[in-house]
């Protein structure tokens, strides 16, 4: 029998600890448990370090530098999913191939560090594959608005499949590792002015029995040192600590340990970290920004405008809500909504729908 073979592209996994990297994680290790492997094969396209990450019985291809010119021979594959909307690893020249392009954000079309010049570039190129491509897939309705904006889709199918959330792992820290020492928020996410992780320096502004603890890449160094100069200005140095990134057991327990998650980005295509603060049932407190809205829904408490009174009006408001009500199990509810079994289940569909 000839078997359908699909190549999940799991070449972002060369960036650990961020989202993209968990997504190409979890989403890899879910669809090979709903495949048909009488007619059905799975071949993961990773970089050399992530080699065997989805077990040693399935098959690879090793990604280098010279693909983005010219992708090894790919005639007996069927489908090409690649996971990253501004990809350089795409089979353009091989047109018997189906391309499934997953489009995370248009995030770069929000942000004012960039030039009308530099944005126009980057949704030439977000154009040209989606021209490449037979589906499109977005993680939020709010990312797929944008798709259907911005792009030309050419009446093709655009699909929303939302993310599941990382299974946090067991919660442990290192000898090494920061224990805060007073009740504490959390948020994760790469450090860059997008997340907009100074804004939660107003909700320690006079708290000094409160810790915020900030852990992720740090991406731009110097908005990580402005964080901290603003911290030093305020006098609350003490009261905050920007980690840096964490494994997988550290991220779990603050997830854990925290008195609430607060995440004030203004950038997201769907929010990987409220999915997981949801999994343990804290108290959300997010940007009513971006897709934010769409995945913390009715259980989340949101921040309308980043000044000082309203965050902690909102940040107060909402810890006296979430204990009167009890809402940690309502939470947990809303989160299971985000399943990766589900996900994998609707790509599979997509996958199936070329062949």
């Amino acid at each position: 029998m000839t078997k359908n073979r699909i190549v999940f592209d799991c070449e972002r996994m060369k960036y650990e600890n961020t989202g993209l990297y968990h997504y190409c994680l979890n989403l890899g290790n879910h669809i090979q448990k709903h495949m048909n492997a009488q007619n059905e094969e799975l071949t993961y396209y990773t970089p050399l370090g992530s080699k065997n990450v989805f077990g040693a019985h399935n098959k690879y291809i090793i990604q280098t530098e010279l693909h983005k010119w010219r992708l090894p021979a790919l005639d007996e594959y069927t489908v090409w999913h690649a996971t990253y909307q501004d990809s350089h690893y795409v089979p353009c020249r091989n047109k018997k191939i189906k391309v499934v392009l997953s489009v995370h954000d248009l995030n770069f079309m929000y942000d004012p560090s960039k030039t009308a010049l530099k944005k126009n570039r980057y949704l030439k190129r977000l154009q040209k594959l989606v021209n490449h491509a037979d589906v499109i897939i977005c993680m939020s309705k709010y990312s797929c608005n944008d798709v259907m904006f911005y792009c030309d889709t050419k009446n093709k199918p655009v699909h929303i499949i939302h993310n599941g959330t990382n299974t946090l792992t067991k919660p442990q820290l290192l000898k090494e590792s920061y224990r805060p020492v007073k009740p504490f928020i959390f948020s994760v996410g790469t450090i860059s002015p997008k997340k907009n992780f100074h804004s939660l320096l107003n909700l320690i502004q006079g708290q000094q029995n409160l810790e915020l603890v900030i852990a992720g890449k740090i991406e731009d160094s110097d908005y990580y040192q402005s964080i901290l100069d603003s911290a030093e200005k305020w006098g609350i140095s003490n009261n905050i600590k920007v980690l840096g990134p964490v494994n997988e057991n550290e991220k779990s327990w603050y997830f854990n340990h925290c008195c609430a998650f607060a995440f004030p980005s203004n950038a997201e295509g769907f929010g990987l970290s409220v999915a997981e603060a949801m999994s343990v049932g804290k108290p959300l407190f997010l940007s009513d920004k971006t897709a934010l809205p769409e995945i913390g829904g009715q259980v989340a408490f949101y921040f309308e405008n980043f000044s000082e009174a309203h965050m902690k009006e909102t940040f107060a408001t909402g810890m006296k809500q979430y204990i009167k009500l009890n809402m940690q199990q309502q939470i947990i509810n809303k989160g299971k909504e985000y399943d990766w079994d589900n996900a994998a289940r609707e790509y599979w569909k997509i996958y199936r729908s070329l062949y």
